[in-house]
């Protein structure tokens, strides 16, 4: 699966347009990363354990996009982007979304099931971090 923040891919036609491929994941962290943060924002600076919970939702939000472009039948997602809003303390929904399409001239088969590959990179639920999705 080819994914792009740009609208078109070098090298490739583009045949249709399938539409909005989205992945959405809405996190919040453990008790007891929000105290490590607490106490790393006291210091000032990066503050891992929320970078951390962020990684993780984005990765989690780009697996669900791609899973998504995968089941419209996609080749590619273009013009793929990042959104985030917080709507609770503490209380984080990421998205990751872009145009699903199919390519006049895919790139060749290398026998990868891009699907499963796709669910083996989620990242189980793990270190107590909340998951919500829709």
């Amino acid at each position: 699966m080819l994914v792009t923040t740009g609208n078109e891919i070098t090298g490739h036609t583009i045949a249709g347009y399938l539409g909005i491929a989205r992945g959405i994941v809405v996190r919040a962290p453990t008790i007891s990363q929000g105290f490590a943060a607490g106490l790393q924002r006291l210091a000032g600076g990066n503050i891992e354990a929320y970078a951390a919970v962020c990684e993780a939702a984005r990765l989690q939000a780009y697996n669900r996009m791609v899973q998504h472009a995968l089941q419209l039948g996609a080749d590619a997602v273009i013009g793929m982007r990042y959104d985030a809003t917080e709507f609770a303390e503490g209380v984080t929904e990421v998205l990751a979304y872009g145009t699903a399409v199919k390519l006049a001239n895919p790139p060749q088969a290398d026998g990868v099931d891009y699907a499963a590959a796709v669910n083996l990179a989620i990242p189980p639920d793990t270190d107590g971090i909340e998951i919500i999705t829709r």
